[in-house]
């Protein structure tokens, strides 16, 4: 049994829906499908969401997303007395009545009821025209299965629970296909939660941990793994494969390629990972394994460079001069987590502590206005993070050329810049 991944970018319109299902014919067999909420739809969707909240008029926005779904469906199904159609609407008015409902006062739970209706939407009609197409599909709806705390947002997966309750519903039985959402999941209360950004992968991992799939295909629209960004830099190189520990390292670092949460379940259970291109499926891609060995076609040591945009430097003192001890830094600390803003990279001297994160301003505002009350605090907004594994000079050269160095730091593997 293998797990299939398929992003918003590889279903975002009919065509696109139609390539999936080809894609599928080339992989006979028992599979589980997890798919995203399709093309920009979660944006558009959290947009929405931001309206609700401040009780503005969020009307137009939504019916142009309702629009854009509906005109995907007609372009699937030429039979206007296709079951889809109801079914879509049924979905539809439950995001209408969820809207219409007084928002509370936290902001999360909020975002996690409206945005996950990207997931509800795409699968129910992806399952839809698979049918029609003569394929075997089951729909399941991964909030009974995959349960978590009530951290909306950003919610921590209950594995022991997690892993019974998928081992016990993916049962295949006539179907070749077990169809699900990515990225969604539900509390204790069977309210809605979220996996956080681009949480589609590590739904993907977390069922092929419990079934213990035989591999996971993540497919996107680059042709596997490259040294960077192909969006960003020209002339790179595609990785014939990456070992689990190198990929975590990556991950980490901020490669956009695979979610960071998605390769420790696939390592625990040595399941092998491809990043292949929905364009180009026949080709083999990028291989992420647990071997180091050269024989399973491992690339060498080639330099590695990820971007991480929108950045913010906080350089934080005691108001006395003061040493920057052991009980600011757990002061500190406890700050970040309460206001979940996640270091990049820090580093401190005798008297000041800076750490780079991204520049989430909601959470940034609360937590320099909160520091500023005990430390003295500066900060520098749009700068660049900068990220190179396996480095050597002349990489060093070409992405740090004409631009401002605010912290650098090198270890044996890895060096590291923020940027303006």
């Amino acid at each position: 049994m293998k797990v299939f991944k398929f992003g918003g970018a590889s279903i975002k319109n009919a065509k696109s829906i139609m390539n999936l299902a080809e894609i599928l014919r080339l992989y006979p067999g028992n599979k589980v499908v997890v798919v995203s909420a399709m093309g920009k739809t979660t944006y558009e969707l959290e947009q929405i969401a931001n309206v609700y909240f401040s009780s503005g008029n969020y009307s137009d926005k939504l019916e142009l997303l309702l629009k854009k779904h509906k005109k995907l469906i007609a372009g699937l199904f030429k039979n206007k007395k296709a079951n889809i159609y109801n079914d879509f609407e049924t979905i539809a008015n439950e995001l209408k009545m969820k809207l219409t409902n007084k928002p509370s006062l936290n902001y999360d739970y909020e975002y996690d009821q409206v945005v996950a209706f990207g997931e509800l939407f795409s699968t129910k009609i992806i399952e839809a025209y698979l049918n029609k197409e003569g394929f075997k599909c089951s729909l399941l709806d991964v909030r009974k299965y995959i349960k978590t705390n009530s951290t909306y947002r950003d919610a921590r997966v209950n594995w022991q629970l997690s892993t019974v309750l998928i081992k016990n519903g993916f049962v295949f039985n006539e179907s070749e296909i077990l169809l699900t959402q990515g990225f969604i999941a539900s509390n204790e209360k069977d309210c809605t939660t979220t996996l956080g950004i681009e949480g589609s992968d590590f739904s993907a991992a977390i069922i092929a941990f419990a079934l213990e799939a035989i591999e996971m295909v993540v497919w996107k629209d680059v042709p596997g793994f490259f040294n960077s960004d192909p969006k960003i830099y020209s002339g790179l190189v595609r990785l014939n494969a990456v070992s689990f520990h190198e990929a975590i390292e990556l991950s980490y670092f901020g490669a956009k390629i695979i979610h960071p949460k998605t390769i420790k379940p696939l390592q625990n259970k040595n399941i092998p990972l491809y990043v292949k291109s929905f364009e180009e499926p026949i080709l083999k891609g990028t291989l992420i394994t647990q071997s180091t060995e050269n024989k399973c076609g491992l690339d060498p040591e080639v330099p590695i460079f990820i971007t991480k945009n929108k950045q913010i430097l906080i350089s934080i003192a005691p108001n006395d001069f003061s040493f920057i001890a052991e009980d600011n830094l757990s002061a500190i600390f406890a700050l970040l987590a309460r206001y979940r803003v996640k270091v990049n990279l820090m580093q401190n001297s005798a008297i000041s502590f800076s750490i780079c994160v991204d520049n989430i301003v909601e959470r940034i505002d609360l937590l320099l206005k909160e520091l500023k009350n005990n430390y003295k605090v500066l900060y520098n907004n749009k700068l660049t993070l900068i990220t190179i594994r396996h480095y050597n000079q002349q990489t060093i050269n070409e992405l740090t050329n004409d631009r401002k160095v605010f912290i650098q730091q090198k270890s044996r593997h890895t060096v590291r810049f923020v940027v303006k």
